[in-house]
């Protein structure tokens, strides 16, 4: 059955989804700031890293914590304060909440108890790096932290490589040297943006080729985000049967339909529907 949120039209208790700064408080919002202070309680990913947001902003609401290692428990006490007319705002410790971050299994569990989820626009660092990248923006393709195992990753970038989308990656200082190792093996020295530091005093962007950012890697500090350009090849058409197989089957895993996951692939490899189409049809 549909489910439809007219979130201003309705009086039911409401999940906001409040994104923080990535680093500059100021960048923090009017409604923001609003929110944060008129409703009932602020759910946080560490209590200690917001309290010192709320500080600044001399907001005084209750806060408690909700995190990846108590999220199934805290879910379930968010939607009993719902149920008793409360409004919750979520926030993580920067950005938005959810990317990267915790809330994914509390949203699921508020919009199938029928509360109101309204998100307010606010800071997003995979954003920020992409739009200041001088990469294609139009097609692009967040993904988030690399597996720690090599196994896993060089899966992971095989997935990938054909694609068309630019490719974001965040990344923490101590792998970088090695992330970038990983990137130039399986994807090919593309062209690249590294930005770190993003809003902050010590803000910058890295662009060249993946082997030229390379060399400087290693004295490279904070936060990062890579983003790297898609695959710009002529031929497109050097992916096995298999592995245009394997793609199909990751769409229809993320809950689409053979049909549409079949024009998903074509559209993301430059590969003809009909030969995607011909080859799922008679896999062995």
């Amino acid at each position: 059955m549909i489910q439809r949120q007219k979130s201003f039209e309705n009086e039911m208790p409401t999940l906001y989804l409040v994104a923080t700064p990535i680093g500059n408080l100021d960048e923090l919002t009017p409604r923001a700031i609003d929110v944060l202070n008129t409703v009932d309680v602020i759910a946080a990913e560490d209590t200690r890293n917001t309290m010192k947001l709320l500080s600044h902003f001399n907001i005084k609401t209750k806060l408690i914590s909700h995190h990846l290692h108590n999220e199934e428990n805290s879910a379930q006490g968010i939607i009993d304060l719902l149920k008793n007319g409360k409004n919750i705002a979520l926030v993580s410790d920067a950005g938005y909440p959810l990317i990267n971050d915790p809330g994914e299994r509390l949203v699921e569990l508020v919009t199938q108890a029928g509360f109101n989820v309204v998100p307010l626009s606010g800071a997003s660092a995979f954003l920020n790096a992409l739009v200041a990248s001088g990469l294609k923006t139009d097609e692009f393709i967040y993904l988030g932290f690399l597996p720690v195992a090599e196994k896993e990753t060089k899966k992971k970038l095989e997935e990938v490589r054909p694609l068309r989308q630019t490719l974001i990656f965040y990344e923490a200082p101590h792998r970088i040297v090695k992330t970038l190792n990983r990137l130039f093996n399986e994807l090919g020295d593309r062209r690249m943006c590294l930005a770190r530091e993003l809003t902050k005093v010590h803000e910058e962007f890295l662009r060249g080729k993946i082997s030229e950012i390379l060399e400087v890697a290693d004295t490279l500090k904070g936060e990062m985000v890579l983003v790297v350009e898609g695959n710009t090849e002529e031929k497109r058409l050097t992916l096995s049967v298999n592995e245009l197989n394997a793609l199909v089957d990751s769409q229809i895993q993320k809950g689409m339909s053979a049909s549409s996951a079949i024009k998903e692939v074509a559209k993301m490899t430059g590969i003809s529907k009909n030969e995607i189409y011909n080859n799922y049809q008679h896999r062995s």
